[in-house]
């Protein structure tokens, strides 16, 4: 695949097609090898999305920040567009421009720009205490921007739609495009996309959608995530949780099935989260990939 030399802000991509398809990845542990996700990166770019996000991995400067360094070898090395996730918990404006200038060195254009969580113990605000605040200070530094979106609520929202409100915030303060926590109930998404209407929220948003194919994911992710389990769900963990081999195919069968429905009742994006699992990821966009073809009027491959 050839290095594209023109970089593509992500939320034009929304503007020329109905559905936005994307993967995200996570950088391995700071004691693990970078190289560990190099052939991942490489199965899931050849899979042609329309862009890949890596999520924010601390430690280290910002020359050896792994997820510049993974989204640079993204946009350099695939020609695929890359998402930065940054997160301003505690940081500085001097830290986040270091961040961004070495993004900006590795041709990286698109950031998602998050609060990230607030540590037990409590944290100095520094000079951001929110998304927003992130979001209005990396669109002025030129880049184009991504922001959360909750469709079930932010688990520290204790105010009935007051994340509506907030995402009415971050519009207001640049994002070009929201992409959701994972769901596994899409009329949970659907109830949110009507609030997110009423309130005049006009940006895309994609949905968030993770394919469940091992046991030991359920109770972590539901943990981290706090998205709800619907019948359908608990029936086939019921059914397959025993046999790992079924479990991964019914996995990909529901998440192909939930990915079906979003794009017919009209999503404007897929963002699957890949686990770095670029064998259930091939599996499911194979699935789902003459159905986007199709409403972005595109011919098969």
């Amino acid at each position: 695949m050839q290095w594209k030399e023109s970089i593509v802000e992500i939320k034009k991509l929304f503007q020329e097609n109905h559905v936005v398809y994307s993967y995200e990845i996570f950088p391995p542990k700071v004691d693990s090898p970078l190289e560990r996700v190099y052939d991942t990166i490489g199965e899931l770019a050849g899979m042609q999305p329309d862009y890949i996000s890596v999520t924010y991995g601390a430690g280290g400067s910002a020359q050896n920040n792994r997820t510049t360094r993974l989204t640079g070898r993204i946009r350099k090395r695939y020609g695929v567009e890359s998402l930065a996730h940054l997160t301003c918990i505690g940081a500085t404006k001097q830290h986040i421009d270091r961040t961004l200038d070495e993004l900006q060195a590795h041709s990286v254009r698109n950031v998602l720009a998050l609060r990230g969580d607030i540590p037990g113990s409590g944290f100095d605000p520094q000079d951001f205490s929110n998304s927003q605040e992130l979001i209005r200070y990396v669109k002025g530094r030129g880049f184009g921007v991504a922001a959360a979106a909750y469709p079930e609520g932010h688990a520290e929202t204790k105010v009935k739609d007051k994340d509506i409100e907030i995402l009415k915030w971050k519009e207001e303060a640049g994002a070009d495009y929201f992409i959701t926590q994972l769901f596994f109930d899409n009329e949970r998404f659907y109830e949110f996309m009507d609030k997110v209407m009423k309130k005049g929220i006009g940006a895309p948003v994609q949905a968030g959608v993770m394919p469940i194919t091992k046991a030991r994911q359920i109770k972590r992710v539901v943990e981290l995530s706090g998205a709800s389990l619907p019948e359908s769900f608990l029936r086939m963990i019921d059914r397959y949780g025993h046999d790992e081999a079924a479990l991964r195919d019914a996995g990909i069968a529901y998440a192909t099935e939930q990915i079906s429905s979003l794009i017919a009742a009209g999503a404007r994006g897929i963002h699957l989260y890949t686990m770095n699992d670029a064998s259930v990821a091939g599996a499911v966009t194979r699935n789902i990939d003459s159905l986007i073809r199709a409403v972005n009027g595109k011919e098969a491959m």
